[in-house]
């Protein structure tokens, strides 16, 4: 089986945005790119996470034409690898439908950094402008918003998140949807201050290293 490893991982994240949260039903998606072979590694379209098997991840190229696998690839698989062709340091995409990152990108609004977990993510998460999903118009708003970020919210749908590997990147949509909810209950009460961008750097420099021994 073509690319095993990575299928693995993504049948087993899958199961985790449902248990964590991030997202409800067949919604979102998630891959790994493997970068030595040029292929990407893909959740299949509407299929539960909690029924998704290895062998239903489905492999293509770059171009998107399908590698190996019996199941049509996700919805979003143009938006991945948009992503994966700008972005080089990227090795594995997590899209969710998290409920307080999507309130925010129902708003049109972009997350700030207004507590230092968002330097998971960068300096502040934007607001990618609205595009149907599925669509090439909707992968080239959010690999063109995203710039150097790892994650970018979608108006009206919900977040992308990026990594080196799926580990990094379901982590950075956690982090994200965790500050997404501090930053909706702030509001709830007032104004809340956001941290200096200069700080920011100091932050995002420091989890460079952040868990290596």
């Amino acid at each position: 089986m073509l690319l095993e490893q990575e299928r693995i991982l993504v049948a087993e994240y899958g199961r985790r945005l449902i248990e964590s949260g991030l997202t409800v039903g067949t919604g979102g998606n998630l891959s790994v790119y493997d970068r030595a072979s040029g292929r990407v590694a893909i959740s299949p379209s509407g299929l539960e996470y909690e029924r998704t098997q290895p062998e239903d991840v489905v492999v293509v190229d770059t171009d998107g034409a399908i590698v190996e696998g019996v199941r049509r690839p996700s919805s979003e698989l143009a938006m991945h690898l948009a992503v994966y062709a700008q972005r080089p340091d990227v090795g594995a995409v997590v899209h969710t439908h998290s409920v307080f990152a999507t309130t925010l990108a129902c708003l049109e609004c972009s997350l700030p950094a207004v507590h230092y977990l968002i330097g998971f993510a960068g300096r502040e998460v934007k607001c990618a402008p609205y595009a149907t999903f599925g669509t090439r118009e909707l992968a080239e708003s959010a690999s063109r918003t995203i710039g150097d970020a790892q994650a970018v919210l979608l108006a009206h749908h919900g977040l992308l998140a990026c990594g080196a590997d799926l580990p990094a990147a379901f982590n950075v949509a956690e982090q994200v949807e965790y500050c997404a909810e501090i930053y909706w209950r702030a509001r709830a009460i007032g104004t809340p201050a956001v941290i200096p961008e200069g700080e920011m750097d100091r932050v995002i420099e420091k989890f460079a290293d952040y868990g290596r021994c």
